[in-house]
């Protein structure tokens, strides 16, 4: 209902990451408002509205609990934990984050049809075709680098402003006089710097009894989970051993830094921020330098460039853009809808989960000498896959219940004890492997 709006989003995103790339300990990875943080939020309010409950307070009683825990965790060492969060647990989330990316793009692309005039769907349809020609000159420009064209630095320069180019080539397309008779929808932003509903910037924290900041650890415990697992799962991605990354791991300090921001965050009400995994590799990726292996015909990492200066330099960029409002106003949402598109099929990339559940129906002889299929049977491979499917379907399932949706970052957690204690017992160590998810992994 417009609590919280695009100005607090930008100025949330670029502060705190502007903090965390000094705070944290391991500056590559980035801090974004991420869509399972966003449900969470929308349960949150949900939850406030339906019992008549003032929502900043309780927002903000939320999140200090919420920082008081993840700051206990990071000191008392809990990220050595994450070694029960195999690859299982890593597809499943990133399945689900795709997912939401994707969806929420469709959603927004069916309210055009929706709303528009059943007689005239010229809109709905100038809508769909903007989102998906974004997502497609996305993925263009960003796959342009594994090409033969050019030579390496205009293929990366194409890379790191092509979808830039894109979004604003959209943007301009929808100004063309001709253009503007489709009407398709922009983003609503204020025309100056203002809090959604023209609130204070502080949180009345007294103004809801004691007992109610009390209550309040309750939801910040399932927030608690949620970050843990968004956070650490997105940093370890940025770890991974094929990064060849110097600098060592520091995941306790990395939560530290979360949960100090997290403090300040709620006690102004602006969007809570987490371990962002998209952008977070996409940093790791512009700041890699790569060689072409002649003999396996596959670019293979050299060095990376390891620094906090880009990722506070492009926060602050991003928080200096509450002073571009008014041309905010001029991006029509069909393409933000696109971005997601892009977003959400770039996170399909690489998850061996979504090419098992293809590779279940393929003629054994045209796999891989070391496929799953070939080791465990095709059989025993579907059944690990169908568990994973499973569990992604409970997730979106509590996800999208709207009288489940604050609970379902519990339900994240339970992928870990499915995997650690559950899937042992029918599978070996051998075959997990096989797999991809032994301890070997």
């Amino acid at each position: 209902d417009g609590s919280i709006g695009v100005v607090e989003f930008l100025l949330s995103t670029g502060i705190s990451g502007m903090a965390y790339s000094v705070l944290c300990g391991q500056p590559m990875a980035f801090i974004a408002p991420t869509g399972l943080t966003l449900a969470f939020i929308s349960g949150l309010f949900r939850f406030c509205t339906v019992q008549n409950i003032p929502f900043f307070p309780v927002y903000a009683w939320v999140g200090l609990w919420t920082s008081f825990f993840m700051m206990s965790l990071g000191l008392r060492g809990a990220s050595k934990l994450i070694r029960f969060c195999t690859r299982f647990t890593d597809e499943v989330f990133n399945g689900l984050l795709s997912i939401n990316f994707i969806y929420e793009a469709f959603v927004s692309l069916k309210r055009n049809f929706v709303l528009a005039d059943p007689m005239n769907l010229t809109m709905p349809f100038v809508s769909l075709a903007m989102a998906l020609a974004t997502s497609w000159g996305t993925m263009l420009s960003v796959a342009f680098q594994t090409t033969r064209f050019f030579n390496q630095k205009v293929r990366t320069m194409i890379k790191d402003f092509g979808p830039v180019t894109v979004i604003v080539a959209m943007s301009l397309l929808n100004q063309l006089p001709w253009f503007k008779k489709f009407a398709v929808p922009t983003l609503q932003v204020p025309g100056s710097f203002e809090l959604a509903g023209g609130r204070n910037f502080l949180i009345p924290l007294m103004s809801v009894p004691l007992k109610m900041r009390l209550l309040c650890a309750f939801p910040a415990i399932l927030l608690t989970s949620l970050f843990f697992m968004d956070q650490n799962i997105s940093v370890r991605v940025v770890n991974n051993p094929r990064n060849k990354l110097k600098k060592g791991s520091a995941y306790n300090i990395d939560m530290i830094a979360l949960g100090l921001i997290t403090a300040c965050l709620s006690l102004v009400g602006l969007p809570w921020m987490c371990g962002a995994t998209v952008q977070s590799m996409n940093h790791v990726r512009a700041m890699t330098e790569t060689r072409f292996n002649e003999e396996t015909e596959e670019n293979e990492v050299v060095q990376v460039t390891e620094t906090r200066l880009t990722g506070f330099i492009v926060h602050a960029m991003l928080a200096c853009t509450i002073r571009l409002l008014p041309l905010l106003s001029f991006l029509p949402i069909p393409v933000v809808s696109g971005v997601f598109l892009f977003l959400g099929r770039k996170l399909m990339s690489g998850n061996s989960f979504l090419v098992r559940i293809k590779d279940s129906v393929a003629e054994t002889s045209r796999l891989d000498k070391d496929h799953p299929i070939r080791v465990l049977g095709r059989r025993k491979m579907n059944a690990f896959t169908a568990v994973q499917v499973f569990c992604l379907m409970g997730l979106w399932g509590f996800k999208q219940c709207s009288a489940t949706a604050i609970f379902f970052p519990s339900v994240i957690g339970m992928l870990m004890v499915i995997r650690s204690f559950v899937l042992p017992r029918f599978f070996t160590e051998k075959e997990l492997d096989a797999l991809g998810d032994g301890a070997s992994s």
